[in-house]
């Protein structure tokens, strides 16, 4: 034990002035054996002596008061020290034991089995689990009973009186809700079977939430903060030594420096080890009408996610809330989430993903919301022909003035394409533009621009008989038109776990057909046929929508309307491109004046729609006057229009689009167009698919397909 000397005050006469260059170093004083025993005997008794035993103990060892003071007072803390060096490892020690019979447990317990029945064993808490199924249970037999109800009063009969849901066999085309102005189509019926000889079907990916451990929730938050990480990282990093973006040379998009990014993120990528594996990695930015706030509610919530972003999810389901943010704000949130992107065609397979979704508040004004993949067992037996891991990709939403928001969003996954991708859509895939940042922000902006004229309360240039429709009416007619989007866009890519048969088409037209049981209040009752086929034209998709959604050069293409002339009733501008706008169309020469067409077109830089649906003008009068139109039948057809990904060739390109924004710009050859048809078919006992009814629906798309071509100088 050692002990400073000149803090002793008895050690030594050496006082010298502090400015004294010459002063001497400050000695040491080591303590002998006999003080330190006596000292330590003293300690185990008296660990606080007082001053009289100080006194007692400097007389007894020759030592000064303030050493005997200094050294009890460096004793208690090396002790205390000492005490907890000893209790941290006993803890350490605990900690580990407690964590291996942890892991040891969870093992054993993948594996157990009940030596009776086989399965898994029925635990302590079975009583109580019995008792929450027979709460669910009641609870789903009132939500039965409400909604047995409300499809009583629009069916006209009781619930119970309907054929239970089993397969249908159908026959007999009925174009009632896809025919113009009264004038159904001839030819043969058309006999589908719901069975093998129709449309195949898949098991559906499990939505029941999982029992997850806090554990499993901890694993999660772990995953999704490093997430956020990377993501601001990725969001907000700008060129320096190591740029982790660069700018395509092809097109100036930002695109991922690979290199770079496994330096700064080394992880074990999938595209290291399987050479099957590539890389769409994207950035982009933008301004839209809508604050932070309202942004991040959207976003959060999986029913509006669909509807903002209809054109892209396919389907979507929040699994379980792991947090439900703080105080009330989203701040915090951890979602586990499921959801298929697609591509508006066909022949494009979605893209299916369990992923977390986390939202934080990174400051005033200033949130990030992060998707990145978490793989659970279940998923593997649902895996579909592309295999995707989503890489951490969201966004960055910025309050700006007025309401406006910037958005930075980046995308990055990595794809396996199990089955070789369609030729037609080869390009627009490995461009990374099909699911690309450029594509989600593009749809963000354009549907903002749809809320925010909700909020205009400007009126239709054209009325419809006189009606002009008031706010609460033109809410109405944008909700209808929204909702008849929504089922368009749905159809291409059936969540119902239909897959397509593809028909033998005319003159090459590769036609697919799916059927489904119409079971929603909002779509006519029966069994519905949808059939689709992509096609490509030499011709920029600015001048292909522009055909598409002028009511003068209709009769050219539409098959059903019989060359009739059509004329714009009623318009509501949907943003501020002249494109983006729900139309009311109504025929000449018809039979049936009643019956109108609906039409919304709309248009941005990563395609465009022309989406109409036949509606009789008792309904349209309906959503006219502002009434609840949901449960108006729709039965939607139309085209999407998009780039075929291919560098223009200075052709029919860019240089005729007069779009603002860079709408369908400067990135395509030609355009890639999917025509899709909804037909209501009735139904009886049996049927099968008959050659007949290839014939009809052959004949169907293939005359459109023609008219379009013939129309567009394209026949060859």
């Amino acid at each position: 034990m050692m002990d400073y000397g000149g803090g002793g005050g008895g050690s030594g006469g050496d006082h010298h002035d502090a400015s004294d260059p010459h002063r001497k170093k400050k000695r040491y004083h080591r303590h002998t054996a006999h003080q330190i025993q006596r000292l330590e005997a003293m300690f185990k008794e008296f660990p606080h002596p007082d001053e009289k035993q100080r006194l007692q103990l400097s007389r007894e060892l020759g030592l000064a008061p303030r050493q005997i003071k200094f050294w009890f007072q460096n004793r208690r803390t090396q002790m205390k020290a000492q005490h907890e060096r000893a209790d941290n490892c006993a803890l350490r020690s605990e900690n580990d034991k407690i964590r291996c019979e942890n892991i040891a447990i969870r093992e054993a317990l993948k594996n157990v089995i009940c030596p009776s029945c086989g399965g898994p064993p029925v635990g302590e808490d079975s009583y109580f689990d019995e008792q929450k199924l027979r709460m669910e249970n009641a609870q789903l037999k009132e939500e039965l009973d409400r909604v047995s109800s409300i499809a009583a009063k629009y069916i006209g009969r009781p619930i119970s009186q309907l054929p239970s849901i089993q397969p249908i066999h159908m026959s007999s085309l009925d174009l009632s809700m896809a025919s113009f102005g009264g004038h159904g189509m001839s030819g043969p019926s058309l006999d589908l079977d719901l069975l093998s000889g129709g449309s195949a079907t898949i098991p559906n990916p499990p939505f029941q939430a999982t029992n997850f451990t806090e554990m499993d929730k901890s694993v999660m938050a772990d995953i999704a903060g490093r997430s956020m990480d990377e993501l601001i990282r990725l969001l907000q990093t700008t060129q320096t030594n190591e740029p982790l973006w660069m700018k395509s040379t092809a097109d100036g998009r930002e695109v991922l420096n690979l290199e770079n990014y496994e330096r700064i993120f080394p992880r074990a990528n999938t595209h290291l080890k399987n050479p099957n594996v590539r890389v769409e990695a994207s950035r982009d930015s933008g301004v839209v009408i809508m604050n932070s706030l309202a942004l991040v509610d959207m976003f959060m919530d999986s029913n509006k996610w669909v509807d903002l972003f209809s054109t892209i999810v396919s389907r979507a389901r929040i699994i379980e809330v792991i947090s439900s943010g703080m105080m009330g704000s989203q701040s915090g949130s951890l979602q586990l989430m499921y959801q298929e992107l697609q591509v508006l065609s066909p022949l494009v397979p979605t893209r299916q993903f369990y992923f977390l979704r986390f939202c934080q508040q990174i400051e005033q004004g200033l949130w990030a919301i992060i998707d990145v993949s978490y793989d659970l067992p279940q998923m593997n037996q649902f895996a579909s022909q592309c295999r995707c891991q989503r890489l951490p990709s969201g966004c960055l939403i910025q309050d700006m003035p007025n309401g406006y928001s910037k958005v930075t969003w980046v995308e990055h996954m990595e794809i396996e394409d199990r089955t070789p991708i369609h030729a037609l859509y080869r390009d627009l895939i490995h461009s990374g533009l099909a699911f690309g940042a450029e594509r989600w922000l593009a749809t963000l902006q354009r549907m903002c621009e749809r809320f925010a004229c909700l909020m205009v309360t400007g009126t239709s240039t054209r009325d419809l008989g006189g009606v002009i429709p008031s706010p609460d009416g033109k809410r109405s007619m944008m909700k209808l038109a929204q909702r008849m989007v929504n089922n368009f866009c749905a159809s291409i890519n059936p969540s119902n776990g239909h897959q397509w048969t593809t028909l033998s088409g005319v003159n090459e037209t590769e036609i697919r057909a799916t059927l489904h049981k119409s079971t929603d209040p909002g779509q006519p009752n029966g069994v519905v046929l949808s059939a689709a086929t992509t096609i490509w034209l030499p011709i920029s998709p600015q001048n292909v929508f522009n055909f598409f959604r002028d009511e003068r050069t209709r009769p050219q293409w539409d098959v059903l309307s019989h060359g009739n002339a059509v004329q714009e009733v009623a318009h509501i501008a949907n943003g501020s491109h002249p494109g983006n706008c729900i139309s009311v169309l109504r025929a000449f020469n018809t039979s049936q004046n009643n019956m109108l067409l609906l039409q919304e077109s709309c248009i941005d830089s990563s395609g465009s729609l022309v989406v109409y649906c036949p509606v009789d003008l008792p309904a349209i009068n309906i959503a006219m006057s502002g009434e609840d139109p949901s449960y108006i039948p729709l039965l939607p057809s139309g085209f999407a229009i998009s780039p075929d990904g291919r560098p223009d060739q200075g052709g029919d390109g860019a240089s005729t689009s007069s779009n603002t924004h860079g709408v369908m710009g400067g990135r395509s050859a030609g355009s890639l167009i999917t025509v899709v048809f909804q037909i209501l078919v009735s139904s009886l006992p049996s049927a099968k698919m008959s050659p007949e009814s290839v014939t009809t629906v052959n004949n169907l798309i293939s005359s459109t397909v023609q008219q379009i071509k013939a129309a567009l100088n394209c026949t060859s």
